[in-house]
């Protein structure tokens, strides 16, 4: 043993000697034999992480928790599978691989081409792909990598294609003409509970938006008026979105409202279209806000499209996929909507029909992805049937066949599945997993010309496949032609097979009936409904049973302020540096390489000047996972600070000297229960309180419990106590009678269970002194 602890030379080389041992892999035929099986079996999915990621904090506490959970159930006997995979998440991929291209080769992907396209992204993932994977590989994670998968290998690809074949056939697949929410800069549907954020806006501010190169000044609240046909009345509403007007179908006021009962039935004339309006009651329109009366832009705004809905009123889209207005008037036809906004006010100005315009507090809808304001269109799109799928999954939960950890997430599953929309899971991207639909074109003949008519969809693994459907159902072959649908999935659609596809199904594989449903979930609370929920939901549809058995939600990840980590804020803390030790210089330029503004850069900046003045000292990986799993994990957040990180490297540096200090006494060990005085005794009797204890928190999934009591145990029970006060026996002492081998066997026992108690918690350090105990 070197005299003092170092991190980098004892994580060096375990791991590529548990690899080459095989010690994290469990082969399908094992699981048949009853002799292996006498302890059971343990099985779980890594939630898989984006090809385009690199291991952050978030990640680092999953892997610890779901690392030492899966070393406790081996060495409780068990057999243990832990399934890494890797998603190829759409968007984000698709954005990276666009930037990589454009600062490398200076194209854009509409230059190359689809099929190009898909090979440059492919080309990516083989240099970049694997990051996160070394990185988990670092910290020790026991992952079985002989089953790793990837969302678009071939095998996954067609459980995608079948899902999608099964629920189409089943109806719970259809194509519909509904609001979505729609990324102009990245000119695809996004999903409404993933990559929407709010950006809670108190007064008018001016917010950066992709393609535009000044800044859109959003908090305001725009109240114009409407003439009222054959009248010399008017009617005033009020936007935050005023360009939204050129596509305004009609008025709303609640029935109730005295101003305007006189005006129900009635018309507006469109002050710049000159189209008639007309003015309808709905009870959903709430008196209290701005004027009272409504405009309603049912093709861009949720509570209109559903009024609209009630009343069978028009829905005029006024957007086309990047943006541009259409359908309006000639003056304002491709104009970007933003800059719409200030010359319809202009417009109206021009006809003194704007009443007034003032400070507005809003939320404001923002793609994570591009940073675009998310706008709210019409679209013709695939949707999930979610309604009957939903209520079996409560009733899961209600019945106690799925357990949540903590039980209070129980209330939220409630609450989101039984107010749950049918999920879109169009995206018109190109990579991805391209939907399995053919829309039908039925040839009609014409004066001996072809003509053709939309008539219907198919879905099938293959167009050859979708054919011969056809034919078999009687359609005579030449009297239609099938085209496939451009558009690709929802990433969470493949993600949310992955327990059961992971596993070989459709096909009745050997890990298939052996290994799922699996064990246990362990994941982020943030990810409940549009990763969890769905997962449910989609097993008990393709399959008739539940994913897994139970679902460990961890905490959100703060610093130690209570901020969320942003690199904008200069608060992420990167794994990576705590394990390896990072400079501030390092911190502060790496900054440069991020997309952040020069301001945001200055910002944070400061903060890391602030935070960590002397850079994160290297810790190892043994003292990040130590730190992440003695924190409460269980609460809705957890507060992260760096010092925490490095008190756990000297707690590693304190058993590594008081393992030397014995390990150089050491003589031999034998039995010497006969011989204890009360200091043995007390000490093994705290021992074995520790026993008990890290057991019964392994059971409760309350590693933290475990993870404080070992090292009160060690540095203050063990080291403070028992070692000093032992040392004058160890140092051989005449005055003292107590046998020294009893010391001895003594301090063996403990460093022995000791280590093994610390092993799911530190496995390299551990390992490296059990090895040479």
């Amino acid at each position: 043993l070197s005299q003092s602890y170092d991190p980098k030379h004892v994580e060096s080389k375990w791991y590529d000697h548990w690899l080459k041992m095989g010690l994290f892999t469990v082969h399908s035929q094992v699981y048949k034999n009853e002799e292996c099986l006498r302890d059971g079996r343990f099985s779980m999915c890594l939630p898989p992480p984006n090809i385009t990621g690199c291991l952050h904090i978030g990640h680092a506490l999953g892997c610890s928790i779901q690392d030492a959970l899966s070393r406790w159930q081996r060495m409780n006997g068990k057999l243990v599978t832990w399934v890494p995979g890797c998603d190829h998440a759409g968007i984000a991929t698709q954005a990276v691989v666009e930037k990589h291209l454009l600062k490398t080769k200076n194209v854009r992907r509409l230059d190359i081409g689809r099929d190009a396209f898909i090979q440059e992204v492919h080309k990516w993932k083989e240099i970049y792909g694997n990051r996160i994977f070394d990185q988990m590989k670092m910290m020790g994670c026991s992952l079985d990598w002989s089953r790793m998968s990837f969302t678009l290998d071939e095998r996954l690809s067609h459980a995608v294609n079948e899902a999608f074949v099964r629920l189409f056939k089943k109806g719970l697949i259809y194509r519909s003409k509904r609001l979505v929410n729609w990324s102009c800069a990245l000119k695809s549907a996004i999903s409404d509970i993933e990559v929407v954020e709010s950006l809670q806006i108190e007064e008018p501010t001016f917010i950066k938006v992709p393609n535009y190169d000044e800044k859109v000044l959003f908090g305001t609240l725009t109240t114009f008026a409407y003439p009222i046909v054959d009248s010399k009345e008017e009617i005033c509403v009020s936007t935050t979105r005023l360009e939204t007007m050129l596509a305004d179908v009609a008025l709303a006021v609640h029935p109730s409202d005295g101003r305007y009962q006189h005006l129900i039935g009635r018309f507006v004339r469109h002050p710049i279209s000159q189209q008639q309006l007309p003015i309808i009651s709905d009870e959903k329109v709430d008196p209290k806000f701005g004027t009272g009366a409504v405009k309603l832009t049912p093709a861009h705004d949720v509570f209109d499209f559903e009024i609209a809905d009630r009343h069978n009123l028009p829905v005029v889209n006024m957007l086309d996929d990047g943006g541009l207005l259409v359908n309006v008037q000639p003056q304002f036809l491709n104009i970007p909507r933003y800059r719409a906004r200030a010359l319809v006010e202009e417009r109206l100005r021009e006809l003194d029909l704007v009443r007034g315009v003032e400070k507005h507090s809003m939320s404001l809808p923002i793609c994570s992805r591009s940073g675009d304001v998310v706008e709210y269109v019409v679209k013709e799109q695939w949707f999930v049937k979610c309604d009957t799928m939903a209520e079996c999954a409560i009733k899961a939960v209600e019945s106690g066949e799925l357990e949540f950890v903590p039980a209070h997430y129980k209330k939220q599953w409630f609450d989101w599945l039984h107010n749950i929309r049918d999920w879109c899971i169009s995206r018109q991207l190109w990579w991805g997993h391209q939907i399995p639909a053919y829309k039908i074109i039925k040839v009609i003949f014409n004066k001996n010309e072809p003509t053709n008519e939309n008539v219907e969809w198919v879905a099938a693994h293959s167009q050859s496949e979708a054919r011969k459907m056809l034919i078999d159902s009687g359609m005579k072959e030449g009297s239609f032609d099938l085209q496939r649908d451009d558009d690709v999935l929802d990433t969470w659609f493949s993600s949310s097979l992955l327990p059961f596809s992971n596993f070989g199904w459709p096909h009745e594989t050997l890990d298939f009936s052996q290994l799922f449903p699996t064990d246990l979930l362990e994941t982020a609370s943030d990810i409940m409904f549009f990763w969890v929920a769905r997962m449910v939901m989609m097993s008990q549809q393709l399959t008739g049973k539940l994913p897994f058995k139970k679902v460990l939600f961890h905490s959100i990840v703060q610093d130690a302020r209570g901020r969320k980590m942003s690199k904008s804020l200069g608060n992420v803390i990167d794994p990576m540096h705590v394990i390896n030790g990072v400079s501030l210089d390092k911190l502060i330029s790496s900054l440069s390489e991020s997309n952040l503004s020069e301001e945001e850069i200055r910002k944070a900046g400061a903060v890391l000047k602030r935070d960590f003045p002397l850079g994160i000292p290297e810790c190892g990986a043994d003292a990040l996972r130590f730190a992440l799993l003695s924190n409460n994990y269980l609460g809705h957040y957890m507060n992260i600070d760096v010092n925490h990180f490095k008190s756990c490297r000297t707690f590693c540096n304190k058993i590594w000297h008081s393992f030397k200090y014995f390990i150089n006494k050491f003589n031999h060990h034998k039995d010497i229960s006969t011989q204890l005085s009360t200091l043995d005794s007390w000490i093994l009797s705290r021992l074995r309180n520790v026993v008990e204890v890290c057991q019964e928190s392994f059971q409760n999934m309350q590693l933290f419990d475990a993870a404080k009591l070992l090292q009160q145990f060690w540095w203050l029970d063990f080291c403070n106590i028992y070692l000093e006060c032992t040392k004058p026996i160890l140092g051989g002492s005449k005055e003292l009678p107590t046998n020294v081998n009893v010391v001895m066997s003594v301090m063996f026992t403990c460093f022995n269970t000791f280590l093994k108690l610390l092993h799911p918690f530190m496995p390299f350090l551990s390992e490296h002194l059990y090895q040479e105990l």
